[in-house]
């Protein structure tokens, strides 16, 4: 089975001290640089949209593609910006990459940055996880001392400066409009759209926001051509990615695979679901995804599959739950995180959300009665399509699929007056004995 995986982004996961710049150029690091100053800036557009290389971020939207966007008529200065903001509920790709490969995805932005003729690039990362800010900004720091940032890079001719920014650690910034107003130094909330950020981005100019994955994935691209990586994944959702496997796994961790993986495949892998219990549900791009249950095992796991299945492939958050958690407690958790990340800009995610909880620990507490659940639906119908941005569309995902698939384990919460499940039972230490 292990040959399955396929190694490019975590392939130096291993090496010894894989974050410094000497690891990375032992590993041939920085040598697609020059592959990409040998081509014009169009030809490399051109390979990233012949790649079939889609957003890694969860939208999924042709990489190559958004960079042609950019208006090359535009007088004004022309920005790239790394969305690093990871924070939905189950996903931890992005932040293992920057640790363990920084320099990868520096790389990454310079030869993205050449493409869309970008002199300025940024790196938004999440304020909470400082080590991480930390390792990129000595990797940053790294690449100016080689000669790999700054002027005339490798003396193409070709400038660039990066900055590497800490967020304010809020949830709302990894929507990419909110991560510009954050960026610019106001509060993170969404713009409206249009202008579109590669219109009127940063700063008022042409900005392409792509997420650390997409960036980390072109200097590969480059160096091995549009076909290799087209040679990997679905005919529609192209080459490797990063899947990230919690929750009741025997061994959690990223499984980096061709897209069309299914999660039976994946579970093998890692083990299978833990000892002595079945899969209950799961989530296939976070908990902003609707959910899937053990029914959709063989599933392939790309953009095209998942969404003919009712969910959404998002980050490949892949967080796995047994038979022994509470799908109504399960769900209550994300619904109140989104409440509480909610920017408050607009009225149906702001208001609609805190509904959502009261509503939720209702039930979850074997309150109310079955007409409670259509009362969440229609709440859920209410904000679905109306919010300024996802967020409001992602914290109704979970609601309306675990009802689909759960409905009846809602209901014995009402017939029995609480919730018919122990918590303990459903913990990583649950059946181990533990010592002082």
């Amino acid at each position: 089975m292990t040959s399955t995986l396929t190694p490019v982004l975590t392939d130096m996961w291993d090496v010894d001290r894989s974050w410094t710049l000497a690891a990375y150029e032992a590993k041939g690091g920085y040598q697609a640089l020059d592959k990409a100053f040998g081509m014009s800036q169009d030809d490399v557009i051109t390979a990233v949209k012949d790649s079939g290389l889609r957003g890694r971020g969860g939208a999924g939207f042709p990489t190559g593609m958004k960079w042609s966007f950019i208006p090359q008529d535009n007088p004004k200065p022309k920005y790239l910006v790394v969305n690093a903001d990871e924070s939905e509920p189950g996903t931890c790709k992005d932040i293992p990459l920057m640790m363990a490969n920084p320099h990868v995805l520096v790389e990454g932005v310079i030869v993205s940055s050449y493409a869309i003729r970008a002199n300025k690039a940024f790196i938004y990362i999440r304020g909470e996880v400082l080590h991480v800010i930390r390792r990129v900004q000595a990797a940053v720091q790294e690449a100016y001392a080689a000669g790999h940032l700054g002027k005339n890079i490798h003396g193409s001719g070709f400038d660039l400066d990066v900055v590497v920014h800490a967020g304010a650690g809020a949830y709302i910034c990894g929507e990419e409009t909110a991560l510009l107003e954050g960026l610019e130094g106001r509060r993170g909330q969404p713009r409206l759209r249009p202008p579109f950020p590669a219109v009127a981005g940063l700063y008022a100019s042409p900005t392409v926001i792509n997420n650390v994955e997409s960036i980390a994935s072109v200097p590969s691209i480059v160096a091995n051509g549009a076909a290799w990586f087209a040679s990997m994944g679905t005919e529609k959702s192209k080459g490797y990615g990063i899947f990230s496997l919690s929750g009741h796994v025997q061994k959690p961790g990223q499984y980096e695979a061709p897209l069309g993986i299914t999660l039976r495949q994946l579970l093998e892998l890692a083990g299978g679901v833990r000892a002595g219990h079945d899969l209950k549900f799961w989530t296939p791009g976070g908990s902003s995804t609707p959910l899937l249950t053990a029914e959709h095992l063989d599933v392939p796991l790309d953009f095209e599959g998942v969404g003919a299945a009712g969910s959404m492939l998002g980050t490949r958050a892949l967080q796995i739950f047994d038979d022994s958690v509470c799908v109504v407690r399960a769900v209550l958790r994300w619904t109140e995180f989104y409440k509480h990340e909610s920017c408050g800009k607009c009225t149906p995610c702001r208001e609609g959300t805190w509904w959502l909880v009261q509503t939720l620990a209702r039930l979850e507490k074997g309150q109310g009665n079955e007409a409670d659940l259509d009362l969440l639906l229609d709440q859920c119908d209410n904000i679905l399509g109306r919010s300024f941005c996802a967020l409001g569309d992602g914290a109704t995902s979970p609601i309306s699929s675990s009802i689909q698939y759960f409905r009846d384990e809602y209901l014995a919460h009402l017939t029995q007056g609480g919730c018919p499940f122990d918590p303990e039972r459903s913990t990583a230490w649950a059946g181990q004995e533990v010592t002082a």
